[in-house]
């Protein structure tokens, strides 16, 4: 099936050193997928082009005329939308169905007569969601769609775009998320773009395969410059009359490995240990809160214990920030008591980032203003030195907050936190913004801490990797209950049988409508058409055709040195074989549907 949308050779730079230099993207109905790289490699600019928002130096951008694009930024504008309504059905066309932005407000559970400065985090997010699917595109593009989503938000967003025919290119630092939607993956490395014909939950270790290859490949060049160079320096020959095609082939060696653009590094954190704290950390006793009529907590009891790594979990609005606050002696409950351990170091990150001030410089965050050293665990560093390790240039040292990215301010949120000393960690939601690569890091981090860790997160896989145990409201639905499971978020699944706040929540009926299903056999003796016979005596050549096509392609991307050789030629494979196998499996469904009916035609 023939690309909607075709990027290629895309070009762009903001002086300097290129974004983007070769890139290239095609989506088709019905694809799925996931746009990767770290943060700062360009996916977002990328994604930008794709929707036609932003002009690029050099490439081709190809649209399909009757396409309709739908693109979900990361940050929404609602500036001049007094409504949230208003704001949804901002983007509808003729086509469009008038009542799909009532619905799918509805079913995210938002008042389209709200206005849309009393909104909060969460319902911004899923606002904006409802307005890019709205207008029921052709082409969906998703910049981080799960943040600041609960979880059952991600579970009805995961199922709704399951079933739309769409074809959908997502950025997201949610691993499950991408694992349970994708069926191709877009790597953007150094500028360029390499393709994998599979969804998410195979990448990782296609990358670190491919990252393993580059680097014997340049250790390979290194010793053949090193030998090329001997041979300068001592060989006979070159001591009587320089060899003209050697010197020239090692000068391009040279220039090779010299402007060669080594991938990105990672980030070192660095946490600082504090005094170890007694064994009972918290101890809570019948502990409840209730603000006006509403109950947040009620009659909840826990002992948390020196090395604990307890993660709350539940929908927007159930009172997890409030638990830890009562937890941590922020909040006096309203009944019961809460006992502090003896020795705690309590840090807090908060989910707002509300240590940052948009004109405090980056360094301030971390020294808290008081000159630009800090200490790590008895190690005295220049603020700069210790940015750089969550890779941080030296130009960003005094830069003001208000210049950093999204990703770059959780970073330094991190740092600041991580550099402080503690034996109590309290994060709430921190993988917002983090790329794939710094979470995996900050996982690391976090399980050789010997502290205490109290996480918030919407994030299932980070939640798997980094508790041992899960705070989350009863499934009874009764206000402010909450119990205590066993395990990570799966084990918790399979404790209470459902995500917590998806209970009494179904799938959209727009969702289930339009949730793909198998073909279905037609009425009987019902005949073949003219067309028909004929398309389908065709349709086992093309079928054949494409089998061949999509072999040569993958043996050509198979070749480990065609990427280094040609980035231009490997991205144009891997754009021919998505094409390919799209529409491979776009014939074998015709041919299915048309060999049916003509069974059905000769009758039993």
């Amino acid at each position: 099936m023939a690309p909607l949308l075709q990027l290629s050779d895309i070009r762009l730079s903001f002086g300097g050193e290129p974004l983007l230099a070769g890139a290239a993207l095609s989506v088709a109905p019905r694809e799925r997928i996931a746009l990767v790289g770290r943060n700062g490699s360009g996916k977002s600019t990328l994604l930008k082009i794709a929707a036609g928002l932003i002009d690029f130096d050099g490439g081709e951008r190809f649209l399909d005329p009757g396409a309709i694009v739908s693109y979900l930024p990361q940050e929404p504008d609602f500036a001049g939308y007094p409504t949230v309504g208003a704001f949804a059905a901002a983007d509808l066309n003729e086509a469009s169905d008038r009542q799909a932005p009532a619905r799918l407000l509805d079913a995210f559970g938002l008042d389209a007569a709200a206005p849309t400065a009393s909104l909060s985090g969460g319902e911004a997010r899923r606002a904006a969601i409802a307005r890019a699917l709205a207008p029921g595109p052709d082409i969906l593009l998703l910049d981080e769609p799960t943040n600041h989503l609960d979880l059952p938000a991600i579970a009805w967003l995961e199922d709704y775009l399951a079933g739309l025919a769409a074809g959908i290119v997502v950025i997201s630092h949610d691993r499950r998320f991408l694992e349970n939607l994708t069926t191709r993956t877009v790597w953007i490395d150094r500028g360029a773009t390499r393709q994998l014909s599979a969804g998410f939950k195979s990448f990782e270790e296609w990358r670190d395969r491919l990252l393993e290859e580059e680097e014997a490949a340049r250790h390979k060049l290194d010793r053949k410059i090193a030998m090329e160079e001997d041979w300068v320096r001592y060989g006979v020959t070159a001591r009587r009359k320089r060899n003209v095609r050697r010197m020239a082939e090692l000068a391009e060696m040279r220039k090779a490995r010299r402007e060669e653009r080594r991938a990105a590094g990672a980030v070192a954190f660095s946490l600082a240990g504090g005094e170890k704290s007694g064994k009972r950390v918290i101890v809570a006793e019948g502990v409840s809160k209730r603000f006006g009529d509403k109950t947040v907590v009620e009659g909840f009891s826990i002992e948390i214990a020196r090395g604990d790594r307890i993660g709350f979990v539940g929908p927007n609005g159930a009172g997890k920030t409030t638990l830890l606050k009562l937890l941590t002696g922020a909040l006096e409950p309203d009944e019961g008591k809460v006992r502090l351990g003896s020795n705690l170091q309590i840090i807090t990150l908060d989910q707002r980032r509300a240590s940052l001030e948009a004109e405090m410089r980056v360094a301030d965050a971390i020294t808290d203003g008081r000159g630009d050293w800090v200490t790590i665990n008895n190690e005295r560093r220049h603020a700069a030195s210790y940015l750089k390790d969550f890779l941080f240039t030296p130009e960003q040292f005094k830069a003001p907050v208000s210049s950093l990215s999204g990703g770059e301010r959780g970073r330094l949120v991190l740092a600041a936190a991580l550099a402080k000393p503690s034996n109590v960690l309290v994060l709430d939601e921190p993988t917002n913004d983090l790329d794939l690569e710094t979470l995996d890091l900050l996982q690391e981090t976090l399980a050789a801490y010997d502290g205490t860790l109290l996480l918030v997160s919407h994030d299932r896989s980070f939640l798997d990797r980094t508790t041992t145990s899960i705070v989350a409201p009863a499934p009874d639905g009764k206000p402010g209950r909450w119990l205590d499971y066993v395990g990570g978020y799966d084990d918790m699944i399979a404790q209470r049988g459902s995500a917590p706040g998806l209970e009494a929540r179904a799938v959209a009926p727009a969702a289930k409508k339009s949730q793909a299903s198998p073909p279905k056999a037609p009425p009987a003796k019902t005949k073949l058409s003219y067309k028909e016979k004929f398309v389908l005596e065709q349709l086992p050549g093309k079928i054949a055709a494409l089998e061949q096509d999509i072999a040569r392609l993958k043996s050509a991307l198979a070749d480990p040195g065609l990427f280094e050789r040609d980035a231009r030629a490997f991205s144009m494979a891997a754009a021919d074989l998505a094409a390919a196998e799209t529409a491979l499996a776009a014939a074998e469904e015709e041919w299915l549907n048309l060999e049916m009916k003509r069974e059905a035609s000769l009758g039993p």
